[in-house]
């Protein structure tokens, strides 16, 4: 039988593997769809850093609402003068864009 300090070890190891794993796999899929070409999570590259973007939008309930459109459609003057192309014309799904909001808005 488990006692329940083993209980709470197993409890804990699955939920930290779990997390671990839905964060690198959010950041493969920026990997994967050219995201990371412009943006890094904490350096400023062509775009801003994903942390940055976490911050303006901390607190905001409609955040993940609003932005996966703006990554499909793409948009300027948010963050400068250079303009994100619409990302739906290279190959980024309603899905795949609302995924990605979540996990740049959960970088803290």
């Amino acid at each position: 039988m488990f006692s329940t300090t083993k209980l709470r070890i197993v409890f804990f190891m699955f939920f930290f593997c779990s997390v671990f794993s839905v964060a690198h796999a959010d950041q493969a899929l920026a990997n994967a769809k050219g995201c990371m070409a412009c943006h890094q999570i904490d350096a400023e590259k062509v775009g801003p850093p994903f942390r940055m973007v976490a911050k303006k939008y901390q607190g905001q309930k409609d955040a993940l609402a609003k932005l996966p459109s703006k990554v499909l459609d793409g948009g300027s003057g948010v963050w400068g003068e250079v303009a994100m192309p619409a990302n739906k014309t290279l190959g980024v799904t309603k899905a795949d864009a609302t995924k990605l909001v979540a996990w740049v808005l959960s970088l803290k």
